[in-house]
């Protein structure tokens, strides 16, 4: 089924221009491939592929592919739309992924993450591992400047280490794993970790460096307001709830990039609106719509549709760290009921036309010791009930709830679903309704640990293992974190020390298992990512957990 279930074409080779002409009916019954010849003008005639296929409404469309040159300088203005009101634009206190992809064009780590997932080199050309795994010895590129006209050498990432275990961000924890940053020499730099780590080097991907002198001039406060690095772009200007303006940075350190000469963040929640921007070329790149919102853009040539799975792992938390201290929650039977009480197969057909994958756990079908023999809990309301009278609540109980307003696709509907299956079982809500908030106060919120016994969120990882986000959500620490469970922090400890990849994954395959047997979550699913592009966007390459790096993006038609 082509168009119903939105398979999309890829060219992702540098240069490649995608227009879909109108739709076309015809009576099909097989795959037919065919090429013709047609003049897209009086000057230029292209090869045309025209792919048949059945289709729900028996329509087809013929795609051209014209070869179109990258702009040998930066140029044009690329507009994105995000979903969230970033709380912040710097990596240590960046709360969601949106405002990371924000961040990801501002700063430059110290390595680099290919699409597969291995390590080369960015700001650290080279570096060498101790014996014992726990020095990094780290050999800094010569000649890079800061949007400032700093330069950047060995002192920046100690100001880089010392700036991020600020206990004022959120995710100060990623830098307290080193142990001691020092000076060798200009450009060298040596890091210890007190235990081997086997995801460290991966983790100095998001050490986006920062400026020693400008740093120490303005303070915490001062750079959260105006962040400077060595990455693509420059910050300009941010102007809340409206956006958040970027210009290439002409002194970048690898040589032609960026393609686009201004990048404009833009905040829309709503996903109506967003995918009304991108149709009418208000926006050129536009994230996170369901498959029914993606079938509206059929047949429109200014627009195509780019759908993958998504690591992003969907939940309802339980609180025992704060809010949820003494509530009916810290019972394992209780938290049980309440995965059986959800009829999350129902939820994912009526608001993803059943484009997700349910969840088991937090280590997901995508990752490191995923054991398929865990199935998601089933529908039954039956043993949710059982379970809580056992727990001593046979009428069910009341508690506080909380989600965010357009965060994620449909997640609201989601959170009242959830809400309705649980009041079947006896659990109410407090106040009896729903907490629904703006996302840049909710982060905040969650990140002081202040929210509602239960409240709704998402995870992604950017690395094919689960250990940040078993880090992030359940290590007490973190800023995010929910729940604390000795027997669970042991085995996240002890992934996060095992370099060996079959006895990590070993580790990985017991923590899916406990937290099966012990859930910290309502386990939602897993969702299939649609995005809505601008025909005329190049080179644009979201990867599975939503993140994207904009320096080799450039538009067909920016002169």
């Amino acid at each position: 089924m082509l168009r119903k279930s939105i398979v999309v074409i890829f060219l992702l080779a540098a240069g490649l221009l995608l227009i879909a002409c109108q739709p076309q009916t015809v009576e099909v019954t097989r795959v037919v491939t065919e090429t013709v010849t047609e003049t897209v003008t009086e000057e230029v005639a292209v090869e045309v592929t025209r792919v048949v296929t059945e289709t729900d409404t028996e329509q087809v469309e013929v795609t051209r592919v014209v070869e179109v040159d990258a702009p040998a300088k930066a140029e044009g203005e690329l507009v994105v739309a995000i979903t969230t009101f970033p709380n912040a634009i710097t990596p240590p206190n960046a709360a969601e992924r949106q405002a990371g992809n924000v961040t990801a064009q501002i700063f430059s780590g110290l390595v680099w993450i290919e699409d597969d997932n291995s390590i080369s080199p960015a700001l650290a050309e080279s570096w060498e591992l101790s014996d014992d795994g726990k020095e990094y010895t780290l050999h800094l590129r010569q000649g890079v400047t800061f949007h400032n006209g700093e330069t950047f050498d060995a002192q920046d990432v100690v100001t880089t280490w010392e700036a991020g275990k600020d206990p004022k961000n959120a995710y100060a924890y990623v830098y307290e794993e080193a142990d001691s940053v020092t000076v060798v020499d200009d450009y060298t730099v040596k890091i210890t970790t007190p235990e081997p780590d086997p995801l460290f080097l991966r983790s100095l991907a998001a050490w986006g460096v920062y400026p020693t002198d400008y740093y120490n001039e303005v303070g915490f406060e001062g750079f959260e307001a105006h962040p400077i690095s060595t990455g693509p772009f420059k910050f300009v200007e941010w102007v809340k709830g409206d956006k958040i303006v970027l210009e290439a940075f002409e002194d970048y350190w690898e040589e032609g990039l960026p393609k686009v000469a201004r990048l404009v963040f833009r905040p829309i929640p709503e996903s109506a609106t967003r995918l009304a921007a991108v149709q009418t070329g208000e926006i050129h790149i536009a994230t996170r719509f369901v498959k029914e919102e993606a079938d509206q853009v059929f047949g429109n040539s200014d627009v195509r549709v780019i759908s993958y799975a998504n690591d992003r792992s969907y939940y309802i938390a339980f609180n025992n760290l704060s809010s949820g201290i003494g509530q009916p929650t810290e019972d394992v039977r209780v938290r049980q009921a309440m995965n059986y009480a959800v009829d999350r197969q129902a939820i994912v057909d009526a608001l993803f036309d059943g484009q997700a994958t349910l969840s088991s756990g937090f280590v997901s079908p995508f990752n490191m010791g995923f054991d398929p023999a865990i199935e998601p809990y089933p529908y039954d309301p039956d043993k949710a009930r059982e379970l809580l009278a056992e727990a001593g609540y046979p009428d069910g109980f009341q508690i506080g709830f909380a989600c965010p307003i357009g965060a994620y696709p449909n997640f609201e509907q989601v959170c009242e679903a959830l809400s309705g299956y649980l009041a079947d079982v006896g659990i109410t809500l407090d106040g009896g309704e729903i907490q629904f908030m703006e996302s840049g106060q909710y982060w905040d919120l969650e990140a002081n640990k202040e929210l509602p016994p239960m409240f709704g969120d998402a995870w992604s990882v950017t690395n094919g293992e689960a250990l940040d986000r078993l880090q992030g959500a359940l290590l007490a620490e973190a800023s995010y974190a929910a729940w604390e469970d000795a027997d669970l922090r042991a085995l996240i400890e002890e992934a996060g020390s095992t370099i060996d990849p079959d006895a990590r994954a070993a580790v990985y395959g017991e923590i899916h298992q406990y937290m099966y047997d012990n859930p910290p979550f309502i386990y939602l699913y897993y969702p299939n990512v649609f995005e809505v592009v601008n025909s005329a966007v190049q080179n644009y390459k979201p990867r599975a957990a939503e993140d994207y790096y904009l320096k080799e993006v450039f538009l067909a038609n920016s002169k």
